[in-house]
């Protein structure tokens, strides 16, 4: 028995009942206990940083083979946009049938867009091409490590890997030094991650007592048919891929499930990005496909985020009685695949996308997202745990798309499964 309280997969489920029964009698007060959960995450992101510096560099420094990592963003990029779009396709196909917004028969006029007004602000930077490229690139070299931007930090870590790599027998004491550095930042998040619990509970009993049960309950169709249709992405689209790949989903989901549960409290999907890199090393994909494939993922493969702003979207429409052609669909589709991109690192991303969406195509009236507003928070969860399951599958494919990936290594580990450590001894390359 004590054995079995010891383990962070069950502290973690401790944490997260505990969160919701706090949340649910004394609201106020778990309102108040918000600072847990995003302490516990502020935690790990300030970790984040040197530690995707740390593993891409130091893997490309030491493979030195610009062919390939070539090779391997576009294969990644490819498999982000096909797999990207059927979410989305998903989303829209759930909304259609399911029509969980039908029956409303809400005004657009009697709703107060000042509930909103902070997101469409955010979303008005979202989906501007040059201004997101320019993005990419931090002021200075230190400074993508300091804002703990993924994508500049990978721009970074690539340009030192390769600078490093030319270098000959010199480089070899600059990698021996990254290599080093990442060890300790591993170190530091076996140590952090002890808190998952603590941060757990918080931030469960934050989301109950702030938002309540009853929000939950007036949108259960919208939450229902959104939750059903990740699973579903989960285990026929995402199991199909893996099939083909070579390993079980549900497996590999038992493998990953003191991550997956740290997401559930946490509703973040940053809050596991380290250890999830650390596993999948250990599952056999090669430090640098790892550590190009997951961040950039972070930003370009939000399988959850699309399913959602397809399925917000009509959901909206029909709730508003608002008609959209197919060619509207369209639209709104082609849109989504844009805005979708744009959000990383954005609080509260998912509705942020979603204001961005919909202000382009202006036929749902963006003052509508008042209706979701306090259910969004239950959905976000799912949101990070689709986008950390994807991110997982699309790193392994990847790997074996490029003919890297360790298969024995990869059966053992999922035959090992929750018998597997949360963080397992892992270098940075």
């Amino acid at each position: 028995m004590l054995r079995t309280i010891k383990s962070l997969y069950v502290q973690v489920l401790i944490g997260i009942a505990l969160g919701i029964a706090v949340g649910v009698l004394w609201p106020s007060f778990g309102a108040a206990l918000k600072p847990l959960g995003d302490g516990f995450v502020k935690l790990i992101k300030m970790l984040i940083a040197p530690i995707i510096f740390c593993t891409v560099a130091g893997a490309i420094a030491k493979a030195g083979d610009v062919g390939r990592l070539g090779r391997v963003g576009v294969k990644a990029l490819i498999y982000f946009e096909s797999v990207s779009t059927l979410a989305l396709l998903i989303g829209l196909a759930v909304a259609e049938l399911a029509k969980p917004g039908a029956g409303f028969n809400v005004d657009p006029h009697s709703l107060d867009p000042k509930a909103v007004a902070d997101y469409v602000g955010k979303a008005s930077h979202l989906g501007v091409v040059s201004d997101y490229l320019l993005a990419i690139i931090p002021g200075t070299f230190f400074g993508a490590l300091a804002e703990g931007d993924i994508l500049q930090v990978l721009l970074v870590a690539i340009l030192v890997g390769f600078a490093v790599a030319r270098m000959g027998e010199t480089g070899a004491a600059a990698v021996a030094v990254v290599e080093k550095a990442g060890e300790v930042f591993f170190g530091v998040i076996r140590i952090v991650v002890r808190a998952a619990p603590v941060g757990a509970f918080g931030a469960m009993a934050f989301t109950v007592g702030k938002y309540g049960l009853a929000a939950l309950a007036k949108l259960a169709a919208l939450v229902g048919s959104f939750y059903l249709t990740a699973a579903l992405f989960v285990v026929l689209g995402l199991g199909l891929i893996g099939l083909l790949a070579g390993f079980s989903i549900f497996r590999l989901l038992s493998y990953l499930r003191e991550e997956l549960l740290i997401v559930l409290g946490a509703s973040s999907s940053e809050a596991v990005l380290p250890q999830l890199m650390a596993k999948l090393q250990r599952l056999g994909a090669p430090a640098e496909v790892v550590g190009l494939v997951v961040p950039a993922g972070y930003s370009f493969n939000l399988d959850g985020t699309n399913i959602y702003m397809t399925l917000a979207s009509l959901f909206l429409a029909q709730a508003t009685n608002t008609h959209l052609s197919w060619g509207q669909e369209l639209t709104l589709l082609a849109v989504a695949m844009l805005t979708s991109k744009g959000a990383s690192g954005v609080a509260g991303a998912g509705f942020v996308t979603l204001a961005a969406t919909l202000a382009v195509v202006p036929a749902v009236p963006v003052a509508a997202m008042v209706l979701v507003v306090g259910v969004d928070k239950f959905m976000s969860e799912c949101r990070a745990l689709t986008n950390v399951i994807g991110n997982a599958v699309a790193a392994l494919v990847v790997s074996r798309w490029e003919g890297v990936l360790d298969r024995q290594a990869l059966s053992q580990a999922l035959r090992r499964g929750s018998a597997a450590p949360l963080l397992p001894e892992a270098k940075p390359a």
